[in-house]
């Protein structure tokens, strides 16, 4: 039960969330977060930290990139797949992720035109 009340903590919070919902749509790296969900790096990196903590998401590295992306040995519980279908992500949030996906984001690093995205 401890498990499931620190997963359920996790995701009390909005931000973290949002992220945990863009992380089991597509894997991303901090950078990327930062981007879609116009934030700072450390505020970024602390809520992941939770969501690493609780189990929901994990992280490898790809380079000098750490890529985060949603636990597959919790994906598939019930609770989160019902969590995923009820909650919707702002559209403005999904159509950022997709330049994620084409790996835009990540080739270009935290280039000024990022930091004034963010900004």
């Amino acid at each position: 039960m401890k498990k499931q009340v620190k997963m359920l903590g996790a995701l009390a919070d909005e931000t973290r969330l949002r992220m945990y919902l863009l992380l089991s749509k597509n894997e991303l790296c901090v950078c990327e977060l930062m981007m879609i969900l116009h934030m700072e790096q450390s505020r970024i990196s602390h809520c992941l930290r939770i969501l690493k903590e609780a189990g929901l998401v994990e992280s490898r590295r790809e380079g000098k990139w750490i890529v985060y992306f949603e636990n597959p040995e919790v994906a598939d519980s019930s609770f989160l797949q019902e969590l995923k279908k009820e909650t919707q992500l702002p559209s403005e949030y999904t159509n950022k992720l997709a330049s994620c996906r084409t790996g835009q984001v990540r080739t270009a690093g935290i280039s000024k035109t990022l930091r004034k995205a963010i900004a």
